[in-house]
């Protein structure tokens, strides 16, 4: 596979900075880190003021480059908007993936047990049950995760990194499942939400049904 750097730099720096044989093309320009993926590599440039120059006017969400931004600003608005449930997702495809919550399709079937999933990355993160793989360890602990969002919330016990903030009071949060929970406090209203991704629901059943994307357990009537 090739990667392409993503930040201006000579490719001879890629080569020597593969300390676990894993290649690590986004590289921090202001303290000079490299990052296995282009997430990760965004999570930290957070802890670097002014170095994600886009910004979202509407959750205070930074980005690298205006093209991200505007993707992202997509969530915001109607245009690609979920008939069953109202949610906003950033393009066609986001969407397509997202409907099958409500449609219950599981087109992704794992070869070892059997179980079957919405989506493709889904898959092959329960794939790693069976095979045990953690293939994201944490440079400054060495601590290993399955996958690369847990690696990336796990990262910010040592950058202390909070970049998830309540738009009614002053608190922020370092998961976004934790900002979702404290939003309840300045609601009357009961919500569900989904222990493995953070999204909330109206009610208990329609939580019920989309967890079986994560878990791949039957929903008995």
């Amino acid at each position: 596979m090739n990667f392409k750097v993503k930040i201006e730099a000579d490719s001879n720096d890629i080569t020597e900075h593969l300390q676990d044989g894993k290649r690590r093309p986004y590289l921090c320009t202001v303290c000079n880190k490299w990052f296995i993926t282009k997430r990760i590599w965004i999570r930290h440039m957070r802890i670097h003021p002014g170095s994600l120059p886009f910004s979202c006017t509407q959750c205070e969400k930074r980005f690298a480059n205006e093209y991200s931004m505007r993707h992202h600003m997509n969530v915001h608005s109607s245009k690609y908007k979920c008939t069953e449930c109202g949610k906003c997702c950033r393009g066609n495809q986001e969407l397509t993936v997202h409907r099958r919550i409500h449609s219950l399709e599981k087109p992704f079937e794992c070869a070892t047990c059997g179980k079957r999933f919405a989506r493709s990355d889904y898959l092959v993160t329960h794939s790693r049950i069976h095979t045990g793989e953690k293939r994201y360890k944490c440079l400054e602990c060495g601590k290993a995760f399955s996958q690369s969002c847990s690696l990336t919330d796990h990262m910010r016990v040592h950058t202390g990194d909070k970049p998830y903030k309540c738009s009614r009071c002053d608190k922020s949060f370092s998961q976004s499942t934790t900002l979702q929970r404290h939003l309840r406090v300045h609601s009357d209203n009961e919500s569900y939400d989904c222990p493995y991704c953070g999204m909330i629901f109206k009610n208990s059943y329609n939580r019920a049904c989309h967890l079986q994307i994560h878990t791949g357990a039957k929903l008995h009537s």
